[in-house]
């Protein structure tokens, strides 16, 4: 199918505000559990988010810790009635900070999904190089995406999101292969640390969002983790990135939001992915080396002779 083929089909649809089997994009100006108990048992095959951090956004009330994990496994318990015995859950967290000390979300989250009875997968680190600088800890440059499924049988496509290999060339050099190509042509397994921009002042999809997704991170777990016409929920949906990521390419997404200048947001953003009108980072554009594409701001201004050595003296000129 051509492009223009798929933004003729996936500009039929509609954005719609409620659940039903026979929609493709919903939309839900609510809370994620009145939209949750709507949706029949085992119907998702995806549920992927990122939800409030509890850490005093304009979005979130600040709760006391153990509230705030009460609420979340209130969420978490109708997310694994409505998952597919072969569907999976990703859960995309950073630290709660309490008189600045963190506690890593995705530790403190991890038995409430087990007991569920979900198997942890993988517990990936999706890296980036701009945010917030801490004085009195390192700056936080990481948060991490904990993986569950529901069995053993889950859907899992690997060759979808294969990156290029380092060393395509590298041949087996013993053995009954010597001489033959050892990488898999199609390239290899991203591993489960992701390097990928997050979304700042100066990325194409930025809105007013304070934490916004960027679409490739999820495109990467909807083509890994489901196939065609599968249903996609993001319970906390902010801008509409996961739902764009699931139409994108061919499967039916929902979610819900809150607050009503995001709900506005999102449909204006799904809207135009409909249309294919949407900007986004693509997927296969590697990260942005400012000292590989000459920028002039990765020179150093101060004066060696005044005293100060410049920190980046050895790096690649």
């Amino acid at each position: 199918m051509t492009v223009q083929d798929q933004i003729g089909f996936k500009g039929t649809y509609q954005v719609s505000n409620e659940f039903a089997p026979f929609e493709h994009v919903v939309v839900y100006p609510g809370n994620c559990l009145d939209l949750l108990r709507t949706i029949p048992d085992e119907s998702l095959q995806l549920i992927v988010t990122s939800p409030p951090y509890n850490i005093g956004k304009e979005y979130e009330k600040r709760l006391h810790l153990d509230l705030y994990l009460k609420q979340q496994e209130q969420v978490i318990a109708e997310c694994v009635r409505a998952l597919s015995p072969r569907g999976s859950i990703c859960w995309q967290v950073g630290n709660y900070v309490d008189k600045g000390a963190i506690v890593p979300l995705d530790a403190v989250l991890y038995p409430i999904f087990a007991r569920f009875g979900l198997k942890m997968r993988n517990r990936m680190i999706w890296h980036f190089e701009h945010g917030l600088h801490c004085n009195r800890r390192f700056s936080g440059r990481y948060e991490t995406i904990i993986w569950f499924t529901k069995s053993d049988d889950y859907v899992f496509n690997l060759d979808p999101v294969r990156v290029p290999q380092k060393y395509p060339g590298k041949k087996h050099f013993k053995g009954p292969r010597a001489g033959q190509y050892s990488c898999n042509p199609l390239g290899k397994n991203p591993g489960d640390l992701w390097v990928i921009p997050n979304v700042k002042s100066n990325h194409v999809e930025k809105t007013e969002h304070p934490c916004q997704f960027p679409v490739e991170l999820i495109e990467r777990l909807v083509l890994s983790l489901t196939n065609e016409g599968d249903w996609v929920l993001d319970p906390f949906l902010g801008t509409g990135t996961t739902v764009i990521a699931a139409i994108r390419h061919g499967r039916r997404g929902v979610g819900a939001e809150i607050v009503t200048k995001y709900v506005g947001l999102a449909k204006q953003r799904i809207e135009m992915e409909l249309q294919g009108t949407l900007k986004t980072r693509p997927m296969e554009r590697p990260v942005y080396d400012p000292v590989e594409a000459g920028n002039s701001l990765t020179v150093a201004p101060w004066n060696k002779e005044a005293g100060q050595i410049p920190l980046f003296d050895g790096s690649k000129k």
